[in-house]
């Protein structure tokens, strides 16, 4: 049940990240052609800086579904395993609590910013642009949740693995044992120091 949730998550921030690329690319071109031609858009800068946040603010919960945020597993599997699942959970229950004072602080943002306008663009809301900040903070947080048993299974199985590694096939015991893993058609094989 959990799987197939997390996975309908995925596909919706997929989805919600593609659109924001797509967004993105088409106001970028939009306004380098307007100011090659000499006529540049008044409202190109604000909108493509509000766009990139946008990204970065849904890019991230999808990074988070995924486990490839910013984290150090290499750090946490130095600990003793009996240990590494307490660490590990206090890890979770940091980022947590970061991205939920995060998400009240940009609803406050919010309320604050009510009926402020774009410069450039008057009929759009500011609380519309900024209203990512609680939203994608919600989804981080939702992401960081359906995750959690994968957290907890790692820590008290073989260890993290690095998300690059995971996308890769790389299992913990790969990387952890003295025998190189099974390489499929196509892999490199790694190198020893």
């Amino acid at each position: 049940m959990l799987t197939t949730i997390s996975a309908a998550y995925q596909k919706l921030l997929e989805v919600i990240v593609f659109l924001n690329v797509l967004a993105l690319t088409l106001v970028v071109t939009i306004g380098f052609a307007s100011r090659l031609l000499g006529s540049p858009f008044s409202w190109y800068d604000e909108v493509a800086s509000i766009g990139l946040a946008w990204l970065t603010y849904y890019g991230a919960a999808l990074a988070a579904l995924k486990g490839a945020h910013i984290a150090c597993p290499s750090v946490i599997n130095m600990v003793s395993p009996s240990i590494r699942l307490p660490i590990a959970l206090l890890a979770e229950a940091i980022t947590i609590g970061f991205f939920v004072l995060l998400g009240v602080t940009g609803f406050q943002v919010v309320q604050i910013l009510e009926g402020s306008t774009l410069v450039s663009l008057p009929s759009i809301s500011v609380q519309f642009t900024q209203s990512v900040i609680p939203i994608g903070a919600a989804m981080f947080i939702l992401a960081q949740l359906l995750r959690l048993p994968d957290v907890i299974r790692a820590a008290k199985g073989a260890g993290f693995v690095d998300h690059e590694l995971e996308e890769a096939g790389v299992l913990a015991d790969d990387v952890r044992s003295d025998d190189p893993p099974a390489m499929s058609e196509g892999q490199m094989p790694r190198r020893t120091p």
